[in-house]
């Protein structure tokens, strides 16, 4: 039996044991992980090759409910076998959730249009256990109405040199931000980010800016002199990893990739 068409994948993990996803020497990675269970199921023998490519890279410490990544299967397996017997192979932390065929010109990373990320974070005056690595924490109160004013100034078409690490590789720091919710759900507050990129490190980055504009450190206009220095210095420290989730990418309707996932919905 020859190889199957191109493959979409949807992977779900939790970040905190590995050095985030894109392959290294060591191995740590999610991506080493998933590719080594992959050639697991297929048989070393003809998992020579395969590579996964992924729709947004996530650093160390980060989750990801909804990764996309595609393949070039080495041999023909119904989709939901791919799911089954990957994750077989895979630790507890990461799991496939589904697997479709796709058109030989998608591409996990260029063909998306959008990217989603969602930041949990617990006020509370002390740090949590329990969730310890699954949300970020900040011990003094935040003001809601001040971090969307703040908000408000990144919305659309910039360059956000002011929140790019060092080591960024994309070849412009012009993004589109199409959307930033801020809601608060008892103790907890969730940051949800939307563009059509980011730059790395970019959305710990524009947190560390709210946080400082939430606490009362900043007033909410600095947000917009941040983003007009296009200078890292003007910008807050980077917020931690803990409680980023990549929420996934969005693509056009003909790829009939899935938007939404059930796991997406037990973060409060």
């Amino acid at each position: 039996m020859g190889p199957s068409p191109r493959l979409a994948l949807g992977v779900a993990y939790r970040g905190g044991a590995y050095q985030g996803w894109q392959s290294q020497p060591g191995g740590r990675t999610v991506q080493d992980t998933l590719e080594a269970a992959l050639a697991a199921f297929v048989g070393t023998s003809a998992a020579e090759g395969l590579r996964t490519v992924c729709a947004g890279r996530t650093d160390a410490g980060v989750h990801a409910l909804q990764q996309v990544v595609h393949i070039e299967p080495p041999v023909a397996r119904d989709p939901f076998s791919w799911v089954r017997g990957t994750n077989t192979f895979l630790p507890a932390d990461i799991a496939l959730q589904w697997c479709q065929p796709v058109a030989p010109h998608f591409h996990a990373r260029n063909s998306a249009r959008a990217r989603r990320y969602r930041f949990l974070v617990l006020e509370s005056a002390v740090r949590p256990a329990i969730e310890s690595g699954q949300c970020g924490w900040v011990f003094h109160p935040l003001d809601g109405a001040a971090m969307r004013l703040a908000a408000a100034h990144w919305l659309g078409e910039h360059d956000f040199s002011s929140f790019r690490a060092a080591g960024c590789q994309s070849n412009t720091p012009v993004k589109t931000l199409r959307r930033v919710d801020i809601t608060q759900r008892g103790a907890y507050w969730r940051f949800e980010f939307e563009a059509n990129a980011f730059l790395h490190h970019m959305v710990r980055n524009l947190m560390g800016c709210l946080v400082a504009v939430g606490q009362g450190r900043q007033p909410p206009d600095w947000a917009a002199a941040v983003l007009a220095a296009r200078n890292r210095d003007a910008a807050a420290p980077t917020f931690p990893p803990d409680g980023l989730y990549f929420m996934g990418p969005l693509y056009d309707a003909e790829h009939n990739i899935p938007n939404h996932v059930p796991g997406m919905d037990w973060l409060p």
